[in-house]
């Protein structure tokens, strides 16, 4: 083998660290060869590293190469570090190669060059952090190490660029850069000039676009389109002029979400998990039965989705009598097939409590990695499943005693015994399927340790019954029975239940969620409908997302930081807003944050001046040179090159959505908008509708070809923003058939001579102020100001009238803070502060005592007045 690297070139680093990996395994002759050097004869450019290989192949790619030697000398490849190179070459590498353009090409400094990487850092340090491992991918260097190395050592070897704040990523960089072949390698490429050696390469390359989000603006971008052919163009210019009768006809009206639009038959339907001793608890800390306590609730997160315009099918829940048939009939099926066994099981139990305690009701320190808040059942910090008996320093989670050990003879899905039939189904299932890369790696995590036992039923009262002799004061654990919700859910929808869920040969089932649900929709699930053998539909396409943080830190309730459901409605906030930029930062490759100072960038630059600015100009024009209808259009060449343009873009947001990369997506509308803006300003209509024939000809056309690009974003917009869809529908008066249909190409909907309405803004600015008072709002001290205070205080008692105490820890809260309040008042009658002052906080203190006397069930007194004289 022969390897060709350059001084200089960035990517000589990884493979010669790498290389040292291979030493002993096979011959390996290494070259130094200038940037200039065509060394793989078939390319038309100079690229190095090169590895040649003995059989005359060339690899050229660097985490190929690496991979080359990775495997020479016997590592195993795994998901995770596939995952990371995926990273690498997708998120990293742009953004890095802007940072080390803009400081050793252009010689900025500071901000200017930390700014593209910042995020990308940060989710290195984060991936670090939570999994407690010195190395990406587990405890020992991988692949991913070396390669995610070599492309940040030219930058992060001065101090400067590596953040001081980001302890894992420096204590890793330094880790990695501490070891013999990286040192080597370092010094071979950048021969002691640092950064400064990558100059003669990186002057070579083209200029990188930049990462930091242009400024939105009306004035013509310099933006390279794509190169179309005349066939597309042609093709593009065919499909527009057929117009509304290339739709085919409509189904009857359904909600706007992206695969109606396609005109799929679908069935979209989610709902509140009941069972459980979640509930029980919730129940009796609230002086309710569990049944009343599920029926608040849910009604609750019903009028949350309701505002969202979540526009599920059904929004059901498993408290039902459906729920209890078919979870009983799998479970009898598993029983009578052998899937099912028996065993004694060690449980904690609280004897303050007098209940056994469910997994999730016992916290304690992680077996594994130590962590101190893990959870009965998983490890929120390194993910792993849990005993609750193997937790050290357990404790019960209500009453804060240590619970005891007991025996109860307990159910286990024998999963073991169905592993086999789990893997053959993943091979069939995965290949061309789109289960996210994380929840790929999650179950094969699972597999490639070997399933366990798991067991299925709790020591409670409230859930799906047990259908044994011996076990009918039990009941089926939540997590075995929950899944089944959503075929009960069907069930209670329709009574051809069956042929959504007993027909796998017609039916692709997407089922999204949060990472952490992946073992139960992804394992457990279908384990249980494999061994019940009844032809269940399984999930096809298994859709999980990193974790969203708040800010600089994480969501917390107790503490009140960030927004929740019910919260977000009394901000002032549209719904549509919240949807454009929650789907705008999904995090669908890795973790993301929400943040007030960007929410009001996007709302302002994105949705105002690019989106809500194009759609409104092209509207007025109509409205104002044509009298609202829209005019004859008489396209040409530049016309029709930007069909074809709009063409792409639009069969781009079809191929993005296919793959449901729903972030990605709504960027194409966003491209459309823009390319919309340009071509209003460079053909400037205002002016033309002044000028002579041809130049009114010409302001028709452009201001014609415009709205009918608003038409299409219309729909285009309908899965992300369904009010301000409707709203742009409503002003160009769209026909019915244009609003409920998607086509893959961009098609004439508003003919010449169609009478549009009334044309106004759709979107309004977000003010600084606005945003930093809602900033200090939602950043913590808010007293409960979640769902279930909201839930508990929206109906006042009467005076007089006693209402049942809720839980101690919500008690000591409001104990805390009238002691809080009360010396806020007695320190300024002290200072003989001004009136008004001190009237306000009395005020806050008298509505404390209030919510106080409320949660400990005591009756509120009627405020005694000062007596006439």
């Amino acid at each position: 083998m022969r390897l060709f690297v350059s001084e200089g070139a960035p990517g000589s680093l990884p493979v010669l660290a790498a290389a040292r990996r291979a030493q002993g395994r096979a011959e390996l002759l290494i070259s130094t060869v200038g940037p200039e050097e065509c060394v793989v004869p078939f390319l038309t450019q100079p690229k190095v590293p090169v590895l040649q290989l003995d059989n005359g192949n060339y690899l050229f790619s660097t985490s190929a190469i690496c991979r080359y030697f990775f495997l020479l000398s016997g590592w195993e490849q795994d998901d995770l570090t596939n995952q990371w190179l995926e990273w690498e070459a997708t998120e990293l590498q742009p953004a890095l190669s802007a940072a080390l353009y803009y400081l050793v090409v252009q010689g900025k400094k500071g901000e200017d060059v930390l700014g593209p990487v910042r995020r990308a850092l940060t989710h290195i340090d984060h991936s670090l952090s939570r999994r407690s491992c010195p190395f990406l991918a587990g405890e020992t260097e991988s692949l991913a190490d070396i390669v995610l190395w070599g492309a940040l050592y030219p930058l992060l070897q001065d101090p400067a660029y590596l953040p001081e704040e980001l302890g894992a990523l420096h204590s890793w960089f330094q880790t990695v850069s501490s070891q013999e072949p990286c040192q080597r390698a370092a010094e071979t490429v950048l021969k002691q000039q640092g950064v400064l050696a990558l100059r003669p390469y990186l002057q070579k390359q083209p200029q990188p676009s930049s990462l930091q989000g242009r400024a939105v603006s009306n004035e013509p971008e310099e933006e390279e389109l794509a190169t179309l052919s005349e066939e597309e163009i042609a093709m593009a210019v065919t499909a527009w002029e057929k117009g509304l009768g290339n739709l085919p006809p409509l189904r009857p009206p359904q909600n706007p979400v992206y695969s109606r639009l396609r005109q799929w038959n679908t069935l979209y339907l989610c709902g509140t998990d009941e069972y459980g001793t979640a509930t029980e608890t919730k129940a009796m800390e609230e002086g309710l039965t569990p049944q009343e306590i599920c029926d608040k609730y849910h009604a609750i997160h019903a009028d949350i989705y309701r505002w969202f315009n979540i526009s599920f099918d059904i929004f059901g829940r498993t408290t039902t009598p459906q729920q209890t048939k078919i979870t009983q009939d799998i479970f009898q099926r598993l029983f009578s097939r052998g899937f099912v066994l028996q065993d004694t099981v060690e449980q904690l139990r609280c004897e303050q409590c007098a209940r056994f305690l469910a997994d999730r009701f016992v916290e304690g320190v992680c077996p594994f990695c130590g962590y101190e808040e893990a959870r009965g059942d998983q490890c929120d910090k390194c993910g792993k499943l849990i005993n609750a008996t193997e937790l050290k320093k357990p404790q019960c989670k209500v009453c804060r005693s240590c619970p005891v050990v007991k025996s109860s003879q307990h159910l286990f899905l024998d999963l073991p015994k169905l592993e086999k039939r789990l893997e053959e189904w993943l091979e069939n299932t995965l290949p061309g399927s789109d289960w996210t890369p994380n929840a790929r790696f999650i179950i094969r995590s699972w597999l490639r340790d070997g399933l366990k036992p798991r067991c299925i039923t709790r020591d409670l009262k409230w859930g799906t019954p047990v259908p044994l002799e011996g076990f009918e004061d039990k009941v089926f654990y939540v997590w075995f029975d929950a899944t089944i919700g959503y075929l009960s859910i069907t069930a209670n929808y329709t009574d051809q239940w069956e042929r959504w869920w007993k027909n796998p040969e017609q039916v692709s089932l997407y089922q999204f969620m949060a990472k952490d649900n992946v073992p139960f929709h992804g394992l457990v699930f279908p384990c249980s409908a494999l061994g019940a053998e009844d032809n269940y539909t399984l999930v096809s396409h298994l859709i999980a997302t990193e974790y969203l943080n708040y800010e600089d830190g994480k969501f917390s309730k107790s503490r009140g930081v960030g927004v929740f459901g019910d919260m977000a409605q009394d901000t002032g906030i549209p719904a549509d807003i919240w949807r454009f930029y929650l789907l705008y930062i999904r995090p669908e490759g890795q973790d993301s944050a929400f943040s007030w100072t960007d929410m009001l960038l996007k709302n302002n630059s994105e949705l105002l001046n690019n989106l809500g600015n194009f759609i409104n100009r092209a509207g007025m024009f109509v409205s104002k040179f044509f009298g609202g209808y829209v005019p004859e259009m008489v396209l040409t060449s530049d016309d029709q090159r930007l069909l074809a343009h709009v063409t792409l873009e639009l069969q781009h947001y079809h191929q993005l959505l296919e793959k449901v990369r729903i972030r990605d997506a709504l960027r194409s509308i966003l491209t459309i908008s823009r390319h919309g803006n340009q071509y209003i300003q460079v053909n400037e209509p205002w002016k033309r509708i002044k000028g002579s024939e041809a130049d009114r000809q010409r302001a028709g056309t452009v201001t014609g070809l415009a709205v009918n690009i608003a038409a299409l974003l219309s729909v285009m917009l309908q899965p992300y923003m369904p009010t301000v869809s409707a709203t742009i529908q409503a002003q160009l008066q769209l026909p019915p058939p244009a609003c409920g249909i998607l086509l893959t190409n961009f098609l004439c909907t508003l003919p010449a001579g169609h009478l549009i309405g009334t044309v106004s803004p759709l979107f309004q600015k977000l003010e600084n102020d606005q945003i930093e008072s809602l900033r200090q709002r939602f950043g913590g001290g808010q007293l409960e100001e979640s769902l279930e205070l909201k839930a508990k205080v929206s109906s006042k008692p009467a005076v007089g009238e006693t209402v049942t105490a809720t839980g101690p820890q919500q008690i000591q809260v409001l104990m805390d803070e009238v002691t809080k309040q009360g010396n806020i008042v007695r320190e300024l009658k002290a200072q003989k502060a001004d009136k008004n002052q001190v009237a306000a906080e009395v005020a806050k203190l008298l509505d404390l005592k209030k919510q106080l006397a409320l949660a400990e069930g005591k009756p509120l007194e009627t405020p005694k007045g000062k007596k006439k004289k």
